[in-house]
């Protein structure tokens, strides 16, 4: 039997609905995307009607002090100050692919067309199956590559491509008390800061980057342990950690670990040794190895990103995420189209309960 336009078109968006919604997009034989995974898990979204995500951020202190009276002393009011709005551009992105009619007939589809009307025949009675196999193909594709260029845009800092998401490189800064956030300056607003300790930090007179050392305990283990306090100064109920690494960083933790005598009974299989180690924690949060972070080149550095409601999010517009197209077919092209898009932005409520540290 032969399928009419109006079903080939639905075939076309059913199959690539199978899997953006299914989740089958992303379990390809491509490297694993956990910080993307944390931020879709964690998203949230906003409406429409305004060019910028905006909302208050400020000090909790407004400038007053308690001073001493007596009798009939002269009484001191003050108006408290310290409240500002921050103000995050949305964007806008688009992904699609297209597949010809002569691909279909390749995977065994004759696509008949009578004025307006198109049909379907079988070739060789590989109508059907042929149809759903080159699809799956197509949106399997299409669904690594959005993940893809989504999980870079996520890590990067908005340079690559000024109209699409600007990601935690330009909210967690090497160089925090520089620049500014949310069109609101980092310098004047001394609470308005990631924390780091970094070489651009070490150049502008902060924390330098951390010189891994097995001895007293371990350098790095022991930095680690006071930045948790630092954070923690201004952690909020909604405060929510998560550590993001490159395979550096990870390996100078354990070899700090194996060389101050850390021992599991867990390591030894039928009296065989096994040197191994799994990747460790700290203070009982995974340090997870981030791959892309390794392929841009951060294979030193580590994150620790408050990823509650108040700290860093990503949001997406309502009813704009992973938003499916499926556009007629132009009368001068033998052509079917699938396309994806996104509206959306990361934001932070709150810098100083995160953190980007680097090893030398």
């Amino acid at each position: 039997m032969a399928f009419t336009a109006d079903e080939v078109a639905n075939i076309n968006a059913s199959s690539l609905e199978t899997y953006i919604d299914k989740g089958k997009v992303w379990k390809q034989d491509v490297a694993n995307k956990p910080m993307l995974e944390a931020f879709n898990t964690a998203a949230g979204k906003f409406v429409g009607g305004n060019i910028n995500v905006s909302f208050a951020v400020g000090s909790g202190y407004g400038g007053g002090s308690l001073r001493g009276y007596s009798g009939d002393d002269q009484l001191s009011y003050y108006n408290p100050t310290g409240t500002k709005r921050t103000e995050w551009p949305w964007k806008e992105h688009f992904i699609g692919q297209v597949v010809t009619m002569t691909e279909l007939k390749i995977d065994g589809i004759d696509v008949t067309e009578n004025g307006t009307d198109q049909s379907t025949s079988e070739m060789a009675g590989r109508e059907a199956q042929a149809l759903a196999n080159l699809l799956d193909e197509k949106n399997e594709k299409l669904g690594a590559d959005y993940t893809f260029s989504l999980d870079r845009l996520l890590h990067g800092d908005g340079s690559t491509d000024l109209k699409a998401l600007a990601g935690i490189g330009s909210i967690l800064l090497p160089n925090p008390g520089a620049g500014s956030t949310g069109n609101l300056s980092r310098v004047a607003n001394s609470w308005w800061a990631n924390r780091a300790a970094t070489a651009a930090y070490a150049g502008a007179g902060g924390q330098g980057a951390i010189t891994s050392a097995a001895a007293g305990g371990g350098a790095l283990i022991t930095f680690m342990d006071k930045e948790v306090r630092q954070r923690g100064k201004y952690k909020n109920g909604s405060t929510k950690w998560r550590y993001f690494c490159g395979s550096d960083f990870i390996d100078a933790y354990k070899f700090e670990l194996r060389s101050n005598g850390y021992y599991s009974q867990t390591g030894w299989d039928g009296g065989n040794s096994d040197g191994s180690m799994p990747d460790p924690k700290h203070g009982g949060l995974p340090l997870e190895w981030d791959p892309t972070m390794d392929d841009l080149g951060l294979n030193k550095r580590c994150y620790a990103i408050d990823m509650g409601k108040t700290g860093l999010r990503l949001m997406y517009m309502d009813g704009q995420r992973m938003k499916k197209h499926n556009p007629a077919r132009p009368y001068d092209r033998m052509t079917l189209y699938n396309g994806l898009s996104m509206t959306g932005l990361m934001i932070a409520k709150q810098l100083n309960t995160s953190g980007v540290y680097d090893i030398a």
